[in-house]
């Protein structure tokens, strides 16, 4: 097997739900979607380049919601009961949306603290997905996006969100 910069141990995996790869160690029973600490970056970055392969048909995009009291789950894991209107959440997007276009934060490393999707701990990648797989606004959207480009407020039954298309 290529080396994939991992520490003793460890090996990467695919998760078939989230279509995403994982870190586990087959000794310890440790999964984790994060590299594992000693990880060689720099080796995993171009193993997984040369081990992944974009499944067709699908796109790839990250996210950063913003929830409101009308949103369909007006919770998350930042906050269990969430009370601002919906206007109020498309202001706190368009301040996301600024610091990002500016160039000052990624949208990915804001989703980490921002989105209340449980994808923030992702930075907000939703992995590959399909049509027919996301809610119809949501997915219009990413598929007329570019790899990299970000889009303005997108408004969904599940609240307020910016996408990028990553591939």
């Amino acid at each position: 097997m290529a080396d994939a910069g991992l520490p003793t141990g460890w090996e990467v995996r695919h998760s078939n739900s989230k279509n995403l790869p994982y870190f586990f160690n087959a000794a310890s029973k440790e999964s984790r979607w994060d590299p594992p600490e000693g990880t060689d970056v720099d080796k995993l970055k171009a193993y997984m380049a040369q081990h992944t392969r974009k499944p067709e048909g699908k796109i790839r995009a990250a996210h950063l919601l913003v929830k409101h009291k009308d949103s369909r789950r007006p919770s998350s894991w930042k906050e269990q009961d969430i009370t601002r209107t919906k206007d109020e959440a498309i202001e706190i997007l368009k301040g996301h949306e600024q610091r990002i276009r500016s160039g000052e934060v990624s949208l990915g490393d804001l989703a980490q603290s921002e989105s209340d999707c449980s994808s923030a701990r992702k930075n907000g990648d939703l992995g590959f997905f399909g049509r027919s797989e996301m809610q119809k606004e949501f997915e219009e959207v990413a598929f007329g996006l570019e790899p990299g480009q970000v889009s303005g407020v997108v408004d969904t039954a599940s609240g307020v969100h910016l996408i990028q298309r990553l591939e």
